[in-house]
């Protein structure tokens, strides 16, 4: 499979061989489901907390006597019937992480970027450096590309210049070829590769 490479005023720049096998069947589809499912749990934080009764602060007396005041029993301040008093079954801080094997993890990368080059979501660029942190000379960048759109931008390495100028464009993200993952691929309606960051995702899955 062959892809056009244009440079950052929108010319052709020649084309690029895929130099990886692509998945063409339906092998992989559970994978990418597993790999999307563990990098979301990943990113939950588990902090959630709530008090138990025995948790919270307070006196232990019994608010009234048992019998002879004609109001329902109580035993204790804390309980979670009452207002301030403890929550039942309530959340506690949590691991809520997920592990998936190294081979399911790339075979769930290769199937997705599969899918996105089948499809013609992926462009590639010759090269993406700006002479200044301008958002509006990365819009032109992206303008004269014709990229519209949620749009992954896959760069060689952290450029300064790339991250300040891309960072307040809506719907445009920013990472390496070497920390893309599933999820990234999946997420963007778009993936603008810069041809040194196809060859470190080349290298990746062979």
């Amino acid at each position: 499979m062959k892809l056009t490479v244009k440079d950052s005023k929108g010319n052709s720049a020649g084309e690029l061989e895929v130099g990886f096998s692509l998945i063409e069947n339906g092998r992989g589809t559970q994978a990418v489901h597993d790999a999307v499912v563990a990098h979301l749990a990943n990113r939950r934080q588990g902090t959630a907390c709530t008090k138990t009764m025995g948790e919270v602060s307070g006196s232990g007396k019994k608010p009234w006597r048992q019998k002879g005041t004609g109001r329902a029993r109580s035993g204790s301040y804390a309980s979670p019937l009452w207002r301030g008093g403890g929550v039942t079954f309530g959340p506690k801080p949590r691991d809520f992480g997920k592990k998936i094997s190294k081979t399911t993890r790339a075979l769930a990368f290769r199937k997705a970027l599969s899918e996105r080059l089948k499809a013609g979501d992926v462009l590639v660029v010759d090269d993406l450096k700006l002479a200044s942190p301008k958002t509006k000379e990365f819009l032109g960048v992206l303008a004269a590309l014709q990229v519209q759109g949620s749009t992954l931008v896959v760069a060689a390495n952290d450029d300064t210049n790339l991250r300040l100028a891309s960072r307040n464009v809506p719907d445009v993200g920013l990472t390496t070829g070497a920390a893309l993952n599933t999820y990234q691929v999946l997420k963007y309606g778009k993936l603008l590769f810069t041809r040194p960051a196809f060859a470190q995702v080349e290298q990746r899955l062979k």
